[in-house]
C-alpha cells in the first residue's frame, strides 16, 4: 500500500529525562545502546517519514538524538517533562512548535523509546493497517495472556472474589472460542493519528480506533528494571536480532 496517502508524515519520539520508575530511562543501555538509539535507528530505517523528531528537555538526550540522525528543532518546556503532563501534551506542543517554523503535517506517528523491539516491518504494517482501516487513530497492541477475565480481587481481609463473575465458569477448558473476547493492551510501540483530528480531540483514545497487533516479544514495554533485565536476556539468547528489526520482512 502506498504510504503517500498519509500526506506529510512526522515521526515523533518523546524522550524526557525525568522518568520516574527508571531514572533517565531513555538513555539506559540495552545491548550496549540506549533505548533512544533503538527507536531512532528503526524510525530512520523505515524510510517513510518526512521528519524524525525527538522531543526532550534534556541537553544530553538532545545530543544523543542528533548524533543518531534525528532532529531536535526545539527544546521541550520543563513543565511538559514532569507529571501530570502526558504524551498527548508533548505531541501537541511539538506540532505547535513545528507549525510555528512553517511545517504542517497530515499524519503523526508516535514512537516511544520504551518499546525498543518494534521493527521496520511493524512500522510499515501499522501504517498499512491505518490506511486500510480508514480510521483517524491507530494503536499497536499485544494480546493479554492470561486473560484478565479470570482475575480475582483480594480484599483487605485476605479473601478472594472474581473481578468478572459472569466469566468465571466460561473460561479455561470450558471456553468456547467464539464467546471469549480477545483482550489486548496498548504497548506504545506505534501510535498513528490524523493531525487535524488529533488537534480537535486532544486525545488518541478516539474512535473508531484501529489496532495493529504485534507479537508479544516485539511489543515489550520497558517500565521497570526487571523489564530491562529481561530484554537483555532476550538479546543474549539471540531471541531478538537487530538485523531482523531493521529489515522490512516479518
Amino acid at each position: 500500500m502506498s504510504h503517500r496517502q498519509l500526506g506529510k508524515t512526522l515521526a515523533l519520539v518523546p524522550a524526557k529525562a525525568a522518568s520516574q520508575r527508571i531514572p533517565r530511562k531513555n538513555l539506559r543501555l540495552l545491548g550496549g545502546r540506549s533505548l533512544l538509539d533503538w527507536t531512532v535507528r528503526v524510525a530512520l530505517a523505515a524510510d517513510v517519514f518526512d521528519r524524525v523528531v525527538v522531543s526532550t528537555e534534556d541537553r544530553e538526550i538532545a545530543e544523543e538524538a542528533q548524533n543518531l540522525g534525528a532532529e531536535v528543532p526545539f527544546v521541550r518546556p520543563h513543565k511538559l517533562a514532569v507529571d501530570p503532563a502526558g504524551v498527548v501534551d508533548v505531541c501537541l506542543h511539538a506540532l505547535d512548535e513545528l507549525e510555528a517554523q512553517g511545517q504542517h503535517f497530515h499524519t503523526l506517528v508516535i514512537l516511544l523509546p520504551s518499546s525498543p523491539f518494534r521493527s521496520v516491518f511493524d512500522i510499515h504494517a501499522s501504517l498499512d493497517r491505518y490506511l486500510e482501516s480508514d480510521a483517524n487513530f491507530l494503536m499497536s497492541v499485544t494480546k493479554l495472556e492470561p486473560s484478565p477475565l479470570s482475575a480475582l480481587k483480594l480484599d483487605k481481609q485476605g479473601f478472594l472474589s472474581p473481578l468478572h463473575p459472569e466469566w468465571i465458569d466460561r473460561l479455561g477448558a470450558k471456553a468456547k472460542k467464539q464467546e471469549v473476547p480477545e483482550l489486548v493492551r496498548c504497548n506504545g510501540a506505534v501510535t498513528i493519528v490524523d493531525v487535524d483530528r488529533f488537534r480537535k480531540e486532544k486525545c488518541y483514545y478516539s474512535y473508531p480506533l484501529a489496532a495493529y497487533q504485534m507479537p508479544w516479544i516485539r511489543g515489550i514495554d520497558i517500565d521497570t528494571e526487571h523489564d530491562l533485565v529481561f530484554c537483555e536476556f532476550l538479546l543474549e539468547r539471540s531471541l531478538i536480532l537487530e538485523k531482523d528489526l531493521l529489515g522490512r520482512s516479518k
